[in-house]
């Protein structure tokens, strides 16, 4: 066990909350961070480090400014509040917050949270995050390749209408501040409410991308979870209602399928976060499966296919609903024995 001394708790911070009490614990993190939890002036508290790795600096920039940015929530709060940082180390101190085991239907208390959150963002806040960032037409390709290969040839259109859905997802408008990775893990729920964690990947955007997590099944996550039809439009109303409510407007129509076949295409969203950027995921899928928490790389591109197939309804993506179904089939007809993702997250 580290002693107080030892931690990463410099003279400015010492002089701004205190000294640390002896005895700081070592708490489970990513291999991106050390997170202990400390006592400070007789109450527990958090100290978080980012650790030297590519991008750290960028990375710990995004937690500060989004932490910042959520601490401005009108009502309950959103995040743990932000006691102090030290950027020559990249550390932070944060509230210790209680969590609780979700409630069987959390999905819903989250998806509210996630929209409270989402409002959080605005104009004003443009150039401290950077924008979020959609697939590409490698995608678009590796995608397609994936089909040829499952024996569901390149139908007229098709690659029209995924370049298309790219363009479409890299103009999308909005200025909500986007965690990331909302996945099960970085919801903590305590007896004040839903509570985020963990802003390194955060960026500004329109929120449809982070609300289609709820569809289909947390594509960043290690948690794959899939929510039951009823249960799945409670959480989505649950989110509209809030949205609404925090910012006078109605949430568009248009849009979530979009996000949801924008995340069915990303190869780099069926591997943990270490893994992406280096090498053609979906291109694997014929060779190999592998897993990554809760599921397989072919259950949750066959649960995403689905989700695709039912939502991608309107003319501007007749043809991807088409080729998700077959390509669907097809992984099902050579895998019988995949298994859909769970209903319960751990």
């Amino acid at each position: 066990m580290e002693t107080a001394s030892q931690l990463p708790f410099g003279e400015a911070l010492r002089d701004t909350l205190g000294e640390p009490a002896p005895g700081p614990s070592l708490l489970e993190s990513s291999p991106r961070s050390r997170v202990w939890r400390i006592e400070l002036r007789g109450r527990p508290a958090v100290l978080k480090q980012l650790v030297e790795a590519p991008e750290a600096d960028e990375r710990y920039a995004r937690e500060v400014a989004a932490l910042r940015i959520a601490g401005r929530a009108s009502g309950s709060p959103l995040v743990p509040a932000l006691l102090g940082t030290d950027p020559a180390e990249r550390v932070l101190v944060l509230e210790h917050l209680d969590h609780r085991r979700p409630a069987a239907g959390w999905i819903v208390d989250y998806a509210t949270a996630l929209a409270r959150l989402h409002s959080t963002g605005g104009p004003e806040d443009a150039g401290s995050l950077p924008r979020w960032q959609g697939p590409s037409a490698a995608d678009v390709s590796s995608f397609l390749a994936l089909a040829a290969t499952l024996g569901i040839p390149e139908g007229p259109g098709v690659r029209d209408e995924l370049n298309a859905l790219v363009d479409r997802l890299g103009r999308a408008e909005g200025t909500a501040l986007l965690h990331g990775d909302p996945c099960p893990g970085n919801d903590l729920h305590t007896p004040d409410g839903v509570r985020f964690i963990d802003f390194e990947q955060a960026s500004l955007g329109s929120g449809l991308m982070e609300l289609a997590y709820l569809r289909v099944g947390f594509p960043t996550c290690w948690c794959v979870t899939r929510a039951a039809g009823p249960l799945l439009e409670r959480a989505e109303t649950a989110y509209r209602t809030a949205w609404h409510a925090e910012t006078g407007t109605p949430l568009p129509d248009a849009g979530l399928a979009d996000a949801c076949a924008g995340w069915l295409i990303r190869g780099d969203a069926l591997v943990q976060r270490a893994h992406r950027g280096s090498t053609d995921h979906l291109a694997r899928l014929p060779h190999e499966d592998w897993e990554w928490g809760t599921a397989t790389a072919r259950q949750r591109l066959v649960h995403r296919l689905g989700v695709a197939a039912a939502t991608a309804d309107h003319g501007e993506l007749r043809r991807l609903r088409v080729l998700a179904a077959d390509l669907r089939r097809a992984l099902l007809d050579r895998w019988p024995a995949l298994r859909p993702v769970p209903t319960r997250r751990p």
